[in-house]
């Protein structure tokens, strides 16, 4: 089975739309999103309305849940803009998807860690340190029981990477599609940077006896994108976009 898995589109819909058409291509058997899809500042609601007509296997991330739960004055900025874009319909697909997803027996899919969709799994963040590589017992902590799944899809830190645990699953983390770059002040400061702009996805297959991942990036129109984050007056989110980096 070949399953493409994409994740953290953040209403960038350029992006969105040369990973599909990659992923078309590439004739696979299912997609699955991770999450995190509209709040940005790019198209939120125009992202909204394609993935509805795309009707991919998705599961929500901690994005989802802000948006339908927080009230305005506890949304960051981009669930704001998001949340006076969409639609009460754009709202209804958000509340009907799941936390979890297993689209095969063996495969289970979620946006940071199954228990926890804040939670970073194949990161770990250390005061004054920054990100570095979670170990394995760290990952492992972070599961649960999983034990019958011997193929794990997170999304959640944008940065794409992948880990088999011994004698355990595969663990694949295909990066972010629509913003490849950010800071964050939670539970210490970092950043996470892909280091290019290109909208990433990944392609599983288990033709081999076991699941493998190849790793993808695609080539949009990055500088379109960015000039929309800045008309919400983020040109620091237009740097990201552009470099994949976190300016300085």
């Amino acid at each position: 089975m070949r399953i493409a898995v994409l994740s953290d589109v953040h209403g960038n819909l350029p992006a969105l739309d040369a990973v599909l058409a990659a992923i078309e291509e590439d004739g696979v058997d299912l997609t699955v999103n991770l999450g995190d899809l509209l709040s940005g500042y790019v198209q939120p609601a125009q992202t909204a309305d394609r993935l509805i007509a795309a009707g991919l296997a998705t599961v929500a991330g901690n994005h989802e849940r802000q948006v339908l739960t927080f009230a305005p004055e506890k949304q960051g900025m981009a669930d704001r803009v998001t949340s006076e874009l969409i639609t009460d319909e754009h709202r209804r697909w958000m509340a009907s998807l799941p936390k979890t997803l297993s689209p095969r027996r063996d495969v289970l899919a979620f946006h940071g860690t199954p228990r926890d969709d804040l939670q970073y799994l194949l990161h770990t963040v250390d005061p004054g340190g920054g990100a570095r590589d979670a170990t394995d017992d760290e990952v492992s902590g972070r599961l649960g029981d999983v034990g019958r799944y011997s193929l794990l899809l997170c999304g959640h830190t944008h940065v794409p990477g992948s880990r088999r645990l011994t004698d355990g699953p595969l663990i694949v983390n295909p990066g972010s599609a629509g913003w490849p770059a950010y800071d964050d002040d939670a539970p210490f400061p970092h950043v996470m940077e892909a280091g290019t702009p290109h909208a990433r996805y990944a392609v599983v297959d288990d033709a081999s006896g076991r699941w493998e991942v190849d790793f993808r990036q695609v080539e949009y129109d990055w500088e379109h994108a960015a000039a929309l984050a800045e008309g919400f007056g983020r040109s620091d989110v237009a740097f990201a976009l552009r470099t994949g980096r976190v300016a300085a």
